[in-house]
């Protein structure tokens, strides 16, 4: 199999991405955007080229702000922070659509008009905005452990917040530590991931570079983004929808709420999944992102 090295794309407005591909370019593109703060790195080496066997040429990628892609400067107090997540309306250094440009930037980069796009997260709040924006571009749209921005649903579950509030320990073995704390906190109950697996992969993270503030900034994009639920009644492209029964980050009405809103959207809810993706469940996600796919045909 053709695996990339880590090559950069300038995509416009002075961001440039950091980004790897697997396969055979004449497949299938598909494009796989992360959630906040995580780097390209948090798709699995082993799942991108279970895709890409599956005849997907795959692009995964570090978003602004994330691993070695552009890191902007803007400082966001935590009293800002807190307003927003209170609902309380503020000004974010940039939004889910510029972050669906970026993305939009990097097929042009690759000369690509369009492609299947996958999105985790804040990932799949991208991608849902992605397809609103420029539906000729997107084949089809899978959304996994997501939600529409309607505050009412996929809301988190009241241990997750002290996390995201609470000052990060400074050095490499705070940082794995907290990671498997956030593994234990929100990952799957029944697919439980080995520990010597999540300090490896944060220490991958940590050595491709941490940016705080720039998960901060993401976060303020997130906190601020539009309800789409009505806007999402108009999308026509072949639509997934994915999430976990026991996802604590993101609560699974925001699942269900997305796949309502979205025409002849398939649910796929996981008993059992929480806010990560299980390697016992790379599968399932495959066969469910190929079915997806297939339907563009």
């Amino acid at each position: 199999m053709t695996v990339s090295q880590e090559l950069f794309a300038p995509v416009g407005r002075g961001i440039e991405l950091c980004y790897q591909t697997f396969g055979d370019p004449d497949d299938d593109p598909l494009l796989l955007v992360m959630g906040l703060g995580g780097p390209m790195t948090w798709w699995d080496t082993e799942l991108c080229e279970d895709l890409a066997r599956a005849g997907f040429f795959v692009i995964r990628f570090d978003q602004r702000d994330t691993g070695r892609s552009t890191i902007l400067d803007a400082r966001i107090s935590r009293a800002t922070l807190v307003r927003a997540f209170a609902g309380t309306r503020v000004r974010a250094p940039y939004s889910l659509g510029d972050l669906g440009d970026d993305a939009f930037g990097l097929l042009d980069h690759l000369g690509l008009e369009s492609a299947h796009v996958v999105g985790v997260s804040m990932g799949g709040m991208v991608v849902q905005t992605m397809v609103l924006a420029h539906p000729e571009r997107v084949r089809s749209m899978t959304s996994i452990m997501s939600t529409t921005g309607k505050r009412t649903v996929g809301w988190q579950h009241p241990s997750v917040l002290p996390h995201f509030l609470a000052p990060a320990r400074p050095g490499r073995a705070a940082y794995l530590a907290t990671n498997v704390t956030m593994a234990r906190l929100i990952g799957s109950p029944a697919y439980p991931e080995d520990e010597e697996r999540i300090r490896a992969r944060a220490s991958l993270t940590f050595d491709r570079g941490l940016h705080p503030a720039g998960v901060v900034r993401q976060m303020m994009a997130v906190l601020t983004q539009p309800n789409r639920s009505t806007r999402l009644r108009g999308v026509r492209v072949p639509s997934l929808v994915v999430h976990g029964l026991a996802d604590k980050m993101v609560h699974v009405s925001g699942g269900r709420a997305t796949a309502a809103a979205i025409p002849g959207a398939e649910l796929l809810l996981v008993d059992g999944m929480g806010h990560d993706l299980p390697p016992a469940l790379f599968e399932t996600f495959v066969a469910a992102i190929r079915r997806t796919a297939n339907r563009a045909k």
